[in-house]
């Protein structure tokens, strides 16, 4: 005789499997995040060599900078959204997370496309 898992049962089933999921997504958005942040910092180091050398500016490092505080609230968004037991917390938090690591990617290919026709020229 098969037993049919209750309603309730499979609620409390998957309402664990999200909880469990957005736990995943926050692990990776953490360290990519902070990684990113690093990233950023390197890419106007070289930019403020490039520009003392050839004694021309780019809007690239305001970019940049910019970027790199997404990155950041990406990264707090993440970490605080592991620390929290509320689950409307995690998913708020998360969301958060998630606009700004995507969000800091566009802007992070925004400026290398400034970076690369600023530089070649």
């Amino acid at each position: 005789m098969k037993v049919r898992p209750r309603p309730a049962d499979t609620e409390a089933k998957a309402r664990r499997q999200r909880a469990v999921l957005d736990e995943r997504t926050c692990r990776m958005i953490c360290p990519v995040a902070a990684a990113m942040v690093g990233v950023c910092l390197t890419g106007i180091g070289l930019l403020r060599v490039v520009a003392s050398v050839r004694g021309r500016e780019t809007i690239a490092d305001d970019l940049l900078s910019l970027d790199a505080l997404l990155f950041l609230a990406a990264t707090l968004a993440s970490y605080i959204a592991l620390r929290v037991q509320s689950h409307q917390r995690l998913h708020g938090l998360e969301r958060i997370a998630d606009a700004a690591f995507i969000a800091a990617m566009v802007l992070l290919t925004l400026a290398c496309f400034v970076i690369t026709y600023a530089i070649s020229r």
